[in-house]
């Protein structure tokens, strides 16, 4: 009885901050979920769920995911609560919850869609049991916060519910035995004409059969640890896949992807093979949800992968491009500084990598620096690299490390003067590469490069 009363105290309490914050014109996102969990600690538990709930986890990719999943659900009629504007933690998961409950404390919707923090598994599916759990990858990230992929990796399997139906990239070794004890579907691609024998990154955080330690035998690598391997020892293989892209027409931007003998050809939203597979792991989600290509793909090949994530825009004969490459993210921005480097025409390059949340109060560590590949950055292509910030000293022996031109380098602590120094002679794209904590700065710098394009094609 006294727990019944505690949640429902903690409960109304919640609600009520929700109209408060609301009067004073602030986001309800993460503050009730966490005055509820502090009031009731078993609240997630306690509180009324929907009947089906999809999970989307993953170092990279999850927000993107949701979206996709969010706007075919919500195009095909689907009502669905979902936490698009708060936290990705039990404190804003539990907020979504409150928001979308009567006040009796049960759900007004059947269906929720949730982005879920790899590390708040511990905290989140004791008591939230998806019905579908998407996980698009696991990469080693920031130091302080997700370590190595093993402790990630071994986090997940330890708390996802037996009961839950796992959604999983079977090109990437490590997400694809997670909780082997669960019904599961793979995603993949079959090997493109791009891919290689031998992985050309810095980083790849699976190297050993995980059953017997003997080195895996790469058949294909895509990039860092994605692609398709197996052990010469032991049984130990990539999996079979479900849902396979078998063929990608760049040219037409379409992809056939191969389900039970079937293809059916989807429309390309993006050519960056990130975006290809967090295409995939959404389709893959709505089959298994039930619903059909026809249903699927006039909405995706609608979506337009949103602004804090990924922008173009032409000025003048310049095009402007802004791509998020998340700093203390070795493989984000690895993979951000491939797609610039394998992009037509002669570029300019920002790199505005600094976590500012990390450079006002956090650590110092810039190890990530040397996992990520800035030796993709030493393209003849790139004709200026234009780095500021707090680690603006870090980045250039970075730079100087990966035997880039010095000379192509402009580097200074004040991020707002960078633009001064854009030479664009000769220049036909204007890459800024940004950290997810720096949309403000990438917005003005985006502004000042629009600018002085335009003064100059005047």
């Amino acid at each position: 009885m006294k727990k019944k009363i505690a949640f429902y105290f903690a409960f109304y309490l919640a609600k009520i901050s929700i109209i408060a914050l609301k009067m004073i014109k602030r986001d309800a996102t993460q503050f009730p979920g966490k005055l509820a969990i502090t009031l009731c600690p078993d609240f997630l538990e306690k509180i009324g769920k929907p009947k089906t709930i999809i999970a989307v986890t993953g170092t990279n990719g999850k927000t993107t995911v949701c979206n996709m999943i969010e706007n075919c659900l919500k195009e095909n009629g689907y009502d669905f609560m979902d936490n698009q504007l708060g936290s990705n933690t039990n404190s804003g998961i539990a907020s979504t919850f409150i928001k979308g409950a009567k006040l009796s404390g049960k759900p007004k919707k059947d269906l929720a869609v949730f982005e879920i923090d790899e590390r708040s598994s511990i905290r989140v599916y004791p008591y939230v049991k998806p019905t579908y759990l998407i996980c698009t990858n696991l990469f080693r990230d920031s130091l302080m916060r997700n370590a190595h992929t093993e402790f990630i990796s071994n986090m997940l399997s330890s708390n996802i519910p037996k009961e839950t139906k796992l959604i999983l990239n079977g090109d990437d070794l490590i997400v694809s035995n997670l909780s082997p004890e669960n019904k599961r579907v793979y995603f993949g691609i079959d090997r493109l004409p791009t891919d290689t024998d031998t992985c050309q990154n810095i980083a790849r955080d699976i190297i050993v059969c995980p059953k017997c330690d003997s080195k895996l035998e790469y058949d294909f690598v895509r990039y860092n640890h994605i692609g398709r391997a197996h052990c010469t020892k032991c049984d130990f293989k990539s999996p079979k896949i479900d849902y396979e892209v078998t063929k990608i027409d760049f040219e037409n931007k379409t992809m056939t992807i191969k389900h039970q003998e079937k293809e059916e050809q989807y429309d390309l939203i993006q050519d960056n093979i990130i975006n290809i597979y967090n295409m995939l792991a959404t389709i893959t989600l709505l089959q298994e949800l039930g619903l059909k290509q026809e249903q699927i793909n006039p909405v995706l090949s609608k979506q337009k992968i949103v602004d804090t994530r990924f922008s173009k825009e032409k000025v003048g004969n310049i095009e402007v491009i802004t791509q998020l490459a998340k700093g203390m993210n070795p493989i984000a921005c690895s993979r951000a500084f491939d797609y610039v480097r394998k992009e037509s025409g002669n570029k300019a390059v920002y790199l505005l990598l600094d976590d500012l949340h990390d450079a006002a109060n956090g650590s110092e560590n810039t190890a990530w620096h040397y996992d990520t590949d800035f030796e993709f950055l030493k393209d003849e292509s790139i004709k200026q690299i234009l780095t500021a910030g707090a680690r603006y000293l870090d980045t250039k022996v970075r730079l100087e490390m990966a035997e880039i031109e010095m000379e192509k380098v402009v580097c200074q602590r004040e991020e707002l003067s960078l633009t001064e120094k854009l030479n664009l002679e000769g220049i036909e794209k204007v890459f800024i590469l940004h950290d997810l904590y720096a949309m403000d700065l990438k917005n003005e710098i985006k502004e000042q490069v629009k600018r002085k394009i335009q003064e100059e094609q005047k």
